[in-house]
């Protein structure tokens, strides 16, 4: 019986591709995990968009979950992991836009969308700018009025790379392997000169306002560990459902906190 069990959990695992399309900033890289029946009559699709200077790398482990009954999507944000960057520092508009780009391409009738910090600010804009197409929307630690990004200047010797090292080894839980932060560090790094870009847009993002149109039903994913004030972020959708991720995740929940996540965002899309 359990190697039958095995088996049959072996041939629901979805297929994970990555491709490129097209976009207002060139070359949107696309993280994908496509049902193993194929995926286009299942379920609503669902679109991940990434805190910043992460990629849709990030949404990996959730992709394996989420991809069982619908196809999954993580682009990764122009100017950070594989995809072409604008000219120029954009607003979280342009980030929405580009993947706005993506989905017209597609040709997608409908789609739920989550978005993670950065993320969730491009997630409320495109929700925003395609209400026919943007069914649901969850948010997860969106980020608040006033934050300002760093990035430190390199240096030849690389000792601005340690602080950065350490601080994100701060965002994991005691025994997180080392390789998982390893991969999260080189997936940051990877934004390079204009990784602060992101966070940028996103201090100068009127959050407050524009989430207050949303029409849509919302969810509010809360990490009992997030780093900002999780009552104000509640504030910015008052009218959504919200749930409680279990403590102990860290800030960088996506890599070891998949399984939580997908059950909170199976029973809110299916809802």
């Amino acid at each position: 019986m359990r190697k039958a069990a095995a088996t049959s959990d072996t041939s629901r695992r979805p297929r994970l591709r990555r491709g490129y399309f097209e976009s207002r900033f060139g070359q949107l890289h696309v993280h994908n995990a496509i049902p193993a029946g194929g995926g286009f009559d299942e379920g609503t699709s669902l679109i991940c968009l990434h805190a910043t200077p992460r990629s849709g790398a990030c949404f990996l482990p959730l992709l394996e979950l989420m991809g069982t009954d619908r196809s999954v999507y993580a682009p990764d944000l122009p100017g950070y992991g594989g995809s072409d960057g604008p000219p120029a520092p954009p607003a979280i508009a342009d980030y929405a836009g580009a993947i706005g780009d993506f989905c017209t391409s597609m040709r997608f009738r409908q789609v739920d969308v989550l978005g993670w910090q950065t993320g969730a600010l491009a997630a409320v804009e495109l929700a925003l700018l395609h209400p026919g197409m943007v069914r649901r929307v969850v948010l997860v630690s969106p980020p608040l009025p006033g934050v300002q990004p760093t990035q430190p200047e390199a240096v030849e010797d690389g000792s601005h790379l340690v602080p950065a090292w350490r601080r994100l080894c701060a965002d994991y839980p005691s025994g997180t392997p080392l390789a998982t932060v390893a991969r999260a560090f080189a997936d940051q790094l990877a934004g390079g000169a204009n990784g602060a870009w992101g966070l940028a847009a996103a201090s100068q993002y009127p959050a407050r306002e524009r989430a207050a149109l949303l029409a849509q039903p919302c969810l509010l994913l809360r990490p009992h560990d997030e780093g900002h004030d999780a009552v104000r972020a509640r504030d910015l959708l008052p009218r959504a459902r919200v749930a409680e991720l279990p403590a102990g995740l860290g800030a960088q929940l996506f890599d070891i906190g998949a399984e939580p996540v997908a059950r909170a965002l199976k029973d809110f899309l299916r809802g």
